[in-house]
């Protein structure tokens, strides 16, 4: 075989071409699913903050703000920076006469920005959700809404 036959410059740049945009899809990919997972924990640990401030309050009313006040300061304080933030909170545990055990339940909903990492196939944001829940005290008084 003559010397030009087995010539395989620019061989390199094509692979190059093929491997390196596979390369950084699968970089973004990772990178996107470990900010939805950072997030995710960070959602968790407000509806569980936001649940246990609920259950301390006196009544309903007191529950829903603390509840609300709470996660949201959270979320704040973990640098989780949502589009659009809902925090829904059940407190018909507190209809529950005093003596029987009851709960409040904080669901808290975060949309997640995504745009900036511009990776085919992944949407700009994501909505992620989450629900705790933490036992009101069975023998302490209730206000009744």
């Amino acid at each position: 075989m003559t010397a030009r036959a087995r010539d395989e410059r620019g061989s390199a740049a094509i692979e190059a071409a093929i491997g390196l945009p596979a390369f950084l899809l699968f970089v973004g990919l990772i990178i996107a699913g470990g900010r939805l997972a950072v997030a995710h924990q960070a959602l968790q640990s407000a509806a569980a903050d936001g649940a246990r401030a609920a259950s301390i309050a006196r009544d309903a009313s007191d529950a829903e703000s603390s509840a609300w006040r709470e996660a949201t300061t959270s979320l704040s304080n973990q640098n989780l920076r949502c589009r659009a933030t809902q925090v829904t909170v059940d407190t018909s545990g507190f209809r529950v006469p005093t003596g029987q055990p009851a709960n409040v339940t904080v669901t808290l909903m975060c949309r997640v920005d995504l745009a900036d990492l511009s990776v085919p196939g992944i949407p700009g944001s994501r909505l992620l959700r989450t629900t705790m829940s933490s036992p009101i005290d069975t023998w302490r008084e209730r206000g009744l809404p």
